[in-house]
């Protein structure tokens, strides 16, 4: 008897070109600042307040983005992921101590020393400016991808969501001070109160808000509304939002980028070597104490990608939207597509391996 034929997982148009789409924006970008400088220079000053650091344009379309990646949350489904702890402690261990030190230790060697104080190819204050960003992106896990990530290596779909809940509960608390001592590590001062307004902003607000949105329609109008009519109206204002972000970034940063164009492959190095570090760590330690290939997936790919759309905002916030600091999360959103969907192959053909290790292959573990 002929076995049915194995669907193939794919990404949707939009996330399958992502680094495609986000090249077409940094061109977009550049031409608008080039050929409107005027224009670019009154929105990035276009702030709440003389003293408060958040550009409106770019804090409107961060929320935009945000929270229709909080609506997602179910916060119900914590409980559940307790019945596998070593494979939450694990992704906890990497995500909140591994990867925003190995971060910033990645950082310094190739940015700051090799780079700048070796090779002489950037000045030092930009050096540790570049620094800057590139923790704040390896600061806050991913929220929003890592759904995707999860559905093509067929991994836990409920340990899924209820690790990213948990993340974005840790995130409230931890983001800023592991951001303000490893920045503050590097050599560069930042303000604690915008860095505190930053995470009230992005994170604690579209929390919240996303979490009583769902909470009220759910009980309102049934979950399968919820999940099958609701959610799928912001699909396309979430992609558009991160488009016009990403113009907006690369606007600020056209003369930047212009006469600094090998940093975008500068910033790559360290980016790239965290994402299969880390990932590659996790697997390993799910591997070594024996959870299921469907659990180990989610946290790999938790702990190698990045909240993007956080780090841009937080960067824009304290460093300014014309500074290294917002370029380098935004070379994080370039390279994060087709850096992942290799994890994701590496994982799916190394799922044998794996399995091999396991006493009872896909048995539950405790």
């Amino acid at each position: 008897m002929r076995k049915p034929a194995t669907k193939v997982k794919r990404l949707d148009v939009f996330e399958r070109y992502l680094s495609l789409w986000v090249f077409l924006c940094m061109l977009a970008g550049i031409a608008l600042g080039r050929l409107a400088p005027e224009f670019t220079h009154r929105v990035s000053a276009f702030e709440f307040g003389r003293a408060s650091h958040v550009n409106v344009a770019i804090a409107a379309l961060i929320w935009l983005m945000i929270y229709p990646m909080m609506l997602k949350i179910d916060f119900g489904g914590i409980r559940g992921v307790f019945a596998k702890p070593k494979g939450l402690f694990i992704t906890l261990f990497v995500n909140w101590l591994v990867k925003p030190f190995s971060m910033a230790l990645l950082g310094w060697v190739f940015i700051q020393w090799l780079f700048s104080s070796v090779l002489g190819w950037i000045d030092p204050a930009t050096a540790k400016n570049y620094t800057a960003g590139l923790i704040i992106l390896a600061a806050a896990p991913c929220t929003a991808m890592v759904f995707v990530w999860s559905y093509l290596t067929d991994g836990d779909g409920p340990y899924t969501l209820a690790q990213v809940a948990i993340n974005d509960l840790i995130m409230v608390f931890a983001f800023a001070p592991i951001v303000m001592f490893l920045v503050g590590v590097t050599g560069v001062v930042i303000p604690g109160a915008v860095l505190f307004t930053s995470v009230l902003v992005f994170i604690v607000i579209p929390l919240v808000a996303g979490w009583a949105s769902r909470a009220v329609l759910i009980r309102a109008r049934g979950p399968v509304w919820f999940d099958s009519a609701f959610l799928p109206k912001f699909r396309p204002v979430t992609i558009v939002a991160l488009l016009a972000t990403l113009v907006l970034i690369f606007a600020f940063q056209s003369e930047n980028l212009l006469s600094h164009w090998n940093a975008v492959v500068l910033l790559a190095i360290p980016i790239l070597i965290q994402v299969y570090f880390n990932s590659g760590l996790t697997y390993a330690l799910m591997r070594r104490f024996g959870m299921r290939h469907d659990i180990a997936t989610p946290g790999a790919l938790i702990g190698a990608s990045n909240f993007f759309e956080l780090a841009v905002a937080v960067a824009i916030t304290l460093f300014g939207p014309t500074s290294p600091a917002a370029l380098a999360t935004a070379v994080g959103v370039l390279v994060e597509v087709p850096v992942m969907l290799s994890v994701c192959r590496l994982c799916i053909r190394s799922r044998a391996w794996y399995q091999a290790a396991l006493p009872v292959p896909n048995a539950p573990t405790a």
